[in-house]
């Protein structure tokens, strides 16, 4: 199996531990303060990687550019912004669908891609990408208690506005990362990554604690009462993070995130086996889908 399948599978499963250990935080910060902490307190474990990967495997570290400059910033930034339009989705009705919009990110990955970077992927990643989208849709809906009528009108909602934005900002973020570590042209991809995410983190925390400090002052307070939970985020996210800069230094970044639909699985399972929730026959049809368009992905 190679190298890039082994470690986006395990970003994914690292990001939903990250995403289940956010979820325990909403309940003690709020938004803005949940959001930080996956930047924030993931800076001393970036910083951590490079600094292993120098000393410890003394790998140079790459020169710094213009062009790598501009493409971390442009990927920090649409990242903030994707998680921004997610969480202002959450407040309006059948968020479920922009949910599923929020997951077309693949497939715009795959179109930016060849625009930004003149990536190209085979008809046989087209097709893996459509499947699992199919499949991703249908868990996203699984539990609406929305009719059939209903969902198709909300297609052309705010909703559905929102998460196709979301989707399209967190297209443009994995290009846009890609393209950074591949301007560093070396020494290795581990390096690259690890100085992209470094790179970016910063960015990301800097811009983070600038909007709390004037928009939302209390949350730094809640931040530091919870910041052994907080570190744990950290830690988590930045590991999660390295892995998926590793993965799309290595693939195209639509490849990348088409596997990565395998997190719905991880927490479509965290869902049954830890809460105990029902399992309903569209949720199955989801899983089955993203399975078989791995499964496509891999074998194409």
């Amino acid at each position: 199996m190679e190298t890039w399948v082994l470690i986006t599978i395990a970003a994914a499963f690292l990001q939903n531990i990250r995403s289940v250990l956010q979820k325990h935080l909403k309940g003690v910060m709020g938004t803005a303060g949940a959001t930080f902490v996956r930047f924030g307190f993931g800076v001393p474990f970036a910083l951590g990687y490079v600094a292993l990967l120098a000393l410890a495997l003394d790998y140079p570290i790459p020169r710094l550019s213009p062009v790598f400059g501009f493409w971390v910033t442009l990927a920090a930034l649409a990242q903030i912004a994707a998680q921004a339009l997610l969480i202002q989705m959450f407040g309006h009705r059948n968020f479920t669908v922009g949910t599923a919009y929020s997951r077309t990110e693949p497939a715009q990955a795959a179109l930016f891609g060849l625009i930004f970077v003149g990536d190209r992927v085979s008809g046989g990643t087209l097709a893996a990408i459509a499947i699992s989208l199919v499949g991703v849709v249908l868990i996203s809906v699984a539990r609406s208690a929305t009719g059939a009528s209903a969902l198709m009108r909300s297609v052309f909602s705010r909703t559905a506005a929102l998460g196709l934005a979301s989707g399209t900002m967190f297209g443009i973020a994995a290009v846009a990362y890609r393209a950074a570590s591949l301007s560093l042209e070396g020494p290795n991809f581990m390096m690259q990554a690890a100085v992209t995410l470094l790179a970016s983190i910063i960015l990301q925390t800097l811009v983070m604690l600038v909007w709390m400090w004037f928009r939302a002052p209390g949350e730094l307070g809640r931040i530091r009462a919870a910041w052994r939970i907080s570190a744990l985020v950290g830690l988590v996210g930045a590991t999660a993070s390295f892995g998926w800069f590793m993965a799309m230094t290595l693939q195209t970044a639509a490849a990348v995130k088409a596997l990565a639909q395998v997190e719905m699985i991880f927490t479509f399972a965290s869902s049954v086996l830890v809460f105990r929730e029902h399992v309903n026959k569209l949720e199955i049809a989801g899983c089955v889908l993203i399975v078989a368009g791995i499964l496509v992905l891999l074998l194409v």
